[in-house]
């Protein structure tokens, strides 16, 4: 039929295999659903032909629509997805889609209009359109809640879950799990099917049901998408589409679909969920790395300190099979580090998502020493003490004498300089920053910290690797907290001058969690420990450091022993096992001391500008960091912020954020606040203005 779509008719089936690698995507403009539509056409008038089989070619059946389709208007004579699908609910012969491997979006919504579905043992199914603030938009939200009803249908929608092949055919969305040659054994299955009579049996005929009154069932899965997914539009009309498959038509339903995904998909959340798409696959893409760079094997890792990072650190080999040795010079701290990820993997297990057996695997690959030269036969060594320059160089002294010539020495340190840190080795080439973020098992960014030394083996196997351990990873320069913590400093910093100019900490949370932070920036402060930042300042004061405006407020909280949630106080007050902050009118009466100690008089401050100044803090600084080279693009600096800081996805990182609300408009904030009172400290990038002055973008 053509190059992209093949078409054969083998006794009286017409097989139809999408040829579109590497996804099979149903691109518009390559052809695909033009050549879909022909082959079936084609079949569909022939007399030999008594059913379909549709198949993809390679090791998938459809990943979905061609994403950089959207929005774009189609080519003229091209058939689209909703071209094919309307033609194929007019079939007189029964269409089989055998699927295999991830079965997404565009392509689970095709599989859905055929009559009959077939899996192999590896496929997966998902419409997980919800993650791009769009809806399924090829008659997903219409045939799903009429093959497994309203309730499933629309957690599935909402959650963008992917579902295993066994699990769709528990659910009733696969007809049959084929563990042989999927092509023959499918042919094999619509034989025997045709002898016994195979019916058309169109999806779009059926009704929907409900477990409970559909109405009650409407207004909670509007309440729950409100407030489940706030600042998320997609959820909500979600349940608009699942309530036109319950109480309307099936060719209404479809036009309600098509109405909601095309107002959608012009939202200002949805082009944020999809620069973040692609943004995240941008980063894997380094300067000086091809795809010829050789990547070293990685089959022993070995972790230095055993505390939380430490553990945490491990972990994530552990969890792909990696054999893991954690040294820690203190037994009693090695022994309590062994014992916390046993029972973090314990716990897992009490809550269903693990195995025993995989729990004792996972187990079974860890070892625990208390001598450095444990390390000697490692690939890749992963150093996760305290931030303390001196004790890391001394590490790696000692690393580097008994770590094998081609182990990788990696830091953890989120602040220092890995320069530094590599010159006390006779390899810097193989030395790396690898960021990971608290809880490390958790969490899933990770800074790839290149320096000036590393070798392009070590950027690109630590890239790879990242992704094998399922982190996203982003490879940054060196520089004091490189991009994330450098960026979040001045964000603190401007949290804190606006609790000294008239703000309480829990009007600067409330606003930037009301603009969809995760948490404000002094709740923040107490998950991650007040002391931290007190033992950095105390360095630096005693190294000498003069800090023009000095904010003294957290001081005063740490010298009362307040460091946070693990102290039970911080900005705010938490009650014995509970993280819910608690106003305390005592941190507030300090705040109020120490703006009158300095001569501040404390004004009222609306929360469009707290959230103005927080954010252009962050974008400000986010351009000298592109400036410097120290990013490799502004889309990488929204990467870290989504993934590791909190920053509201749909709102497409700090500098997407920027060029949403427009770079002129950030340039004359920054303006208009360093006249203000108290606003000296403000200064313009000169990267950012002179975008501005040329008219250009980040890019």
């Amino acid at each position: 039929m053509s190059e992209v779509v093949s078409y054969e008719v083998r006794g009286s089936i017409g097989l139809i295999q999408i040829k579109n690698p590497p996804v099979n995507a149903l691109s518009v403009n390559k052809g695909v659903l033009q050549g879909l539509l022909d082959a079936i056409k084609s079949g569909d008038h022939d007399p030999q032909v008594n059913a379909f089989l549709l198949i993809g070619g390679g090791k998938n059946f459809s990943g979905g629509a061609d994403i950089s389709e959207f929005g774009k208007p189609k080519v003229p004579g091209m058939a689209t997805l909703a071209d094919l699908l309307a033609y194929m609910d007019t079939v007189t012969k029964p269409i089989v889609a055998a699927l295999s491997g991830p079965t997404m979006g565009g392509g689970f919504e095709l599989s859905l209009t055929c009559h009959y579905r077939l899996a192999s043992q590896e496929t997966i199914v998902a419409l997980p359109e919800v993650k791009l603030g769009i809806l399924p938009g090829a008659g997903g939200t219409q045939r799903l809640p009429r093959i497994i009803g309203a309730e499933k249908a629309l957690e599935l929608i909402t959650s963008g879950a992917f579902i295993p092949a066994q699990d769709a055919k528990s659910l009733g969305i696969v007809d049959e799990v084929i563990d042989g040659n999927l092509l023959e054994d499918s042919i094999k299955w619509i034989k025997r099917a045709l002898r016994c009579g195979l019916p058309v049996a169109r999806v779009s005929e059926r009704s929907v049901k409900t477990a409970i009154d559909a109405k009650d069932f409407i207004t909670k899965a509007t309440g729950v998408a409100e407030k489940k997914w706030r600042g998320y539009p997609a959820p909500l009309r979600i349940v608009e589409c699942i309530d036109a498959a319950i109480n309307k038509s099936f060719k209404e339903g479809i036009q309600i679909e098509r109405k909601n995904i095309e107002e959608l998909i012009l939202t200002d959340e949805s082009r944020s969920l999809r620069h973040l798409f692609f943004a995240e696959r941008q980063a894997n893409k380094v300067v000086g790395i091809s795809k010829e760079t050789p990547i070293a094997k990685i089959q022993t890792v070995s972790v230095i300190g055993a505390g939380t990072m430490g553990t945490g650190i491990a972990m994530n080999f552990l969890n792909v099979g990696i054999p893991v040795t954690i040294v820690d010079t203190n037994d009693e701290i090695l022994q309590k580090g062994i014992d916390t990820i046993n029972k973090n993997y314990l716990s897992t297990v009490a809550k269903g998502r693990l195995s025993a057996e995989d729990h004792d695997r996972r187990v079974g690959l860890l070892t625990g020493s208390t001598q450095l030269s444990a390390v000697s036969q490692s690939d890749l060594v992963v150093e996760a003490v305290f931030e303390e320059m001196a004790v890391k160089k001394m590490i790696f002294r000692e690393l580097d004498s008994v770590a094998k010539p081609s182990a990788i020495l990696a830091t953890n340190t989120s602040t220092l300089d890995v320069n530094e840190i590599a010159s006390v080795t006779r390899r810097p080439e193989q030395i790396i920053g690898l960021h990971f973020f608290s809880p490390a098992n958790v969490m899933r960014l990770l800074e790839v910290v290149r320096a000036e030394k590393t070798s392009p083996e070590v950027v690109a196997t630590s890239m790879s690797l990242a992704k094998k351990i399922k982190k996203i990873p982003v490879c940054v320069g060196v520089c004091d907290g490189f991009v994330g913590n450098r960026m979040i400093h001045t964000y603190l910093r401007e949290a804190e001058y606006l609790i000294e100019e008239g703000a309480l900490p829990e009007q600067v949370d409330h606003a930037i969690e009301s603009f969809g932070f995760a948490m404000g920036p002094f709740r923040m402060c107490d998950l991650a420990g007040l002391d931290i930042g007190w033992a950095i300042r105390k360095r630096k004061k005693s190294e000498g450091l003069v800090i023009k405006r000095y904010v003294s407020i957290p001081d005063h909280l740490c010298e009362r022993g307040w460091f946070g949630q693990k102290t039970g106080g911080g900005y705010y007050t938490y009650e014995s096992g509970s993280r819910a902050p608690i106003v305390n009118p005592e941190v507030n009466a300090i705040v109020e001391a120490a703006s009158e100690e300095k001569g501040i008089t404390r004004r009222s401050i609306e929360a469009h500008e707290i959230v103005d100044r927080l954010m252009f803090a962050l974008i400000n600084e986010g351009a000298n960091i592109i400036a410097e080279g120290v990013a490799q693009r502004a889309s990488d600096i929204d990467v870290i912020y989504a993934a590791g800081y909190g920053f509201p996805r749909y709102r497409g990182g700090p500098m997407f954020y920027a060029q949403t609300v427009g770079l002129l408009h950030v340039v004359e904030g920054i303006e208009r606040y360093s006249k203000q009172a108290y606003g000296d400290h403000w200064q313009v990038s000169p990267f950012l203005a002179q975008l501005v002055q040329k008219n250009q973008t980040f890019g």
